[in-house]
């Protein structure tokens, strides 16, 4: 006798299966309308749209048109639930002249619908945005990927309730920068990935809501950052900067901020050093750092004291005098707990040779160091850190990166310096 198997999904109400559809990407949504017809028209109302390039695959000139028409009824019918998010991923050219996508007309749709979330990743996005998109108040998430052309502001833009936006391979030009952040009130997390700016003279970004903050500008060689950078957010909380040094920086004090991730490279900039210290000097009030620089890049005699910092991540190629610079620095750092060395050593390296008084810190606060890609010239390093570090409680060292020859003869060597040193440590290979 056959089984009758009860059908409990079906059964549930409409809110749950919605919510349940809005996990499966569209494709598959759409084909759950087979299953009977209490599901036939249910993936219309899923309030999560999400188009990329898969969609297109197997799609001809013939059936293109039926696609169009599936996508404006699907965003466009009335009476329709709110959209939670609405995103296209450029796999595949939504907004080119051969197939002619009233892209534009399918983000207006979801900005009537009151989405929550745009997310769209287009060629040409600065020609395709209409004017609605920077009024919209239902907007909580915006995040563009403009792929090198113009994002063009309004000059009437108002977002007033969006927390997070996201530009990514995009240009902005003039005050077009400022006129965007100034008009986003309640503004939580901010990002420029890989933007360019014309016509420009200052990055100028305020903003008495903003916690997170990731500024990461294409740095390439010979490229000089003419313009100044100017930071107001009072309850800053992370702050992720990789660049070549800009002009200058006006940074307010960061009362709040927790956790900051900068990496700096100088070009030929006879301001470089005194810019990237006035940087430094205006996250002093951090507790986690991770750095990275190509050179000894800011003064460490015009650092302040960072009396709350207790981590610290340094990154970095080799130059010379690298190991006094780090001492010197850690001299601005008393209350330091944790320190993590990430870089390659070479033949100059003299830490035995160093006449300097050990930074306090060292003595009294350190509790783990961990040292990234260990190379056998580091022995004096390690042997600098053990004979100074007398609260040391744990040394974690990676040898990852040696052969195995090199990482036998490192370990006899480490492990008789740990003997040596007759401390009680908790130490990983």
């Amino acid at each position: 006798m056959a089984m009758c198997v009860e059908d409990r999904i079906s059964s549930f109400p409409d809110h749950i299966l919605f919510h349940i559809l809005s996990f499966l990407p569209i494709k598959e949504a759409v084909r759950t309308s087979i299953i009977s017809t209490k599901w036939r028209y249910l993936f219309a109302s899923i309030s999560t749209i999400k188009f990329d390039g898969s969609l297109m695959s197997g799609l001809t000139d013939r059936n293109v048109d039926s696609f169009k028409n599936f996508v404006d009824r699907l965003l466009k019918f009335p009476d329709q639930v709110s959209l939670d998010c609405f995103g296209l991923n450029d796999n595949v050219s939504w907004n080119d002249k051969d197939h002619d996508f009233d892209v534009s007309g399918w983000i207006c749709a979801a900005l009537c619908r009151g989405v929550k979330e745009i997310d769209l990743d287009l060629n040409n996005l600065g020609n395709t945005l209409p004017a609605l998109l920077f009024t919209c108040h239902s907007l909580v998430t915006l995040k563009l990927d403009a792929v090198g052309s113009e994002i063009k502001v309004p000059s009437d833009v108002c977002l007033g309730n969006l927390k997070t936006l996201q530009l990514r391979n995009s240009v902005l030009f003039g005050d077009s920068i400022h006129r965007l952040i100034s008009n986003c009130h309640v503004l939580e997390y901010l990002a420029f990935i890989e933007c360019g700016f014309d016509n420009i003279s200052e990055v100028n970004i305020q903003s008495p809501s903003l916690k997170r903050l990731v500024l990461e500008f294409d740095v390439t060689e010979g490229r000089y950052f003419n313009y100044v950078v100017v930071i107001n957010a009072p309850i800053l909380v992370y702050f992720q900067y990789h660049a070549a040094v800009a002009a200058s920086y006006t940074l307010s004090t960061m009362k709040s901020l927790e956790k900051a991730d900068i990496s700096i490279y100088q070009f030929d900039s006879i301001n470089s050093e005194t810019s990237a210290t006035h940087l430094i000097q205006g996250i002093c009030n951090v507790r986690s750092l991770s750095l990275t620089t190509d050179a000894a890049i800011f003064l460490t005699s015009r650092l302040p004291i960072f009396h709350n910092l207790i981590e610290f991540k340094y990154l970095g190629v080799g130059f010379n005098g690298r190991e006094t610079w780090l001492v010197e620095f850690l001299h601005c750092v008393p209350n330091l707990k944790t320190l993590t060395l990430n870089f390659p050593d070479d033949a100059g390296t003299r830490w035995k040779a160093l006449c300097m008084k050990v930074p306090s810190c060292l003595s009294f606060h350190f509790k783990e160091i961990e040292i990234s890609y260990f190379d056998p010239r580091m022995i004096e390093m390690v042997s600098y850190f053990l004979d100074n570090a007398m609260v040391l409680e744990k040394l974690k060292i990676s040898t990852a990166a040696l052969t195995w020859s090199q990482k036998w003869g490192a370990q006899i060597k480490l492990l008789q310096l740990l003997k040596r040193s007759k401390k009680s440590l908790i130490v990983i290979l």
